[in-house]
């Protein structure tokens, strides 16, 4: 009976420590996430998508508005329309890249939070490692500081059509209806100079410009571009967040390959 009761506790023993033991294994890999990389990852996806999705249709519905409305000779806003198809074609750029980017970034900040927290082994590093961390804390700098300028410019367009908009809503007013000053109270597009002091009508007034503000273009590009500049901001907290923990990693990096470093954090 003896022998009996020992074997069953030799096997309760073993299986608590493998349960231990996957437990232990677990919270290993958990230590090795890094997880400012990872939300600013998801940050950085969700950002560009708003942006890119939300810019290009946006800019299309611009373009109808334009040439229903403001400029219906073809010749004077045909550099606006070339412009416009760049920047979509560029667009699509920055959604690819972004893409890629953001992995690269991701699988740096695993390779660095675990060389950082020693999770496999002996710590062991190179110059070549080192060297790879520095670009990427190079890289993003440069696109944190060109994206501040994206989304400065995200916020042109949402100026644009918010003046649009507050003026019909004064044309809207109690107070403006049914009075002549109605017709005197208007929108002339070309002082924002997106297209020349040339263009024709370039100016629209009173009731006419109600009617524009009640379109569905009119209405989606608006919403769209607060959209896509909400989303330009949020790309810019990602590369900021992508910044310190890529910065950190390198530092770390760099201070533990020295021969004479005996410090761990």
């Amino acid at each position: 009976m003896k022998p009996a009761m020992e074997t069953a506790a030799e096997e309760n023993t073993e299986q608590s420590q493998e349960r231990k033991g996957c437990f232990e294994c677990c919270i290993k890999c958990l230590g090795g996430v890094p997880y400012a990389s990872l939300v600013a990852t998801i940050l950085c996806f969700s950002g560009v998508a708003l942006f890119c999705g939300c810019g290009h249709v946006a800019l299309a519905g611009t373009v109808a508005i334009l040439e229903q409305h403001f400029s219906t000779n073809t010749s004077d806003h045909a550099l606006l329309s070339e412009v416009i198809q760049l920047m979509q074609y560029v667009i699509y750029g920055i959604a690819s890249f972004f893409f890629l980017y953001g992995i690269i970034l991701l699988a740096e900040g695993f390779y660095t939070t675990s060389a950082v927290k020693e999770l496999h082994g002996e710590f062991k590093t190179t110059a070549c490692g080192r060297c790879i961390s520095g670009m990427f804390v190079f890289l993003t700098y440069v696109l944190g500081v060109a994206w501040l300028g994206v989304f400065g410019f995200s916020a042109v367009p949402v100026f644009m059509f918010y003046n649009i908009w507050s003026t019909c809503e004064v044309i809207k007013a109690p107070q403006s209806n049914g009075t002549a000053g109605v017709e005197q109270i208007c929108v002339d597009i070309r002082q924002y100079g997106i297209i020349p002091w040339n263009a024709f009508p370039g100016k629209i007034c009173g009731s006419a410009l109600e009617n524009i503000c009640n379109t569905n273009e009119f209405y989606m590009s608006y919403h769209l571009f607060i959209v896509a500049c909400a989303g330009a901001g949020a790309t810019v907290i990602a590369l900021l967040i992508y910044m310190m923990a890529t910065t950190y990693n390198y530092a770390v990096l760099k201070f533990k390959s020295r021969e004479d470093c005996c410090t761990k954090f």
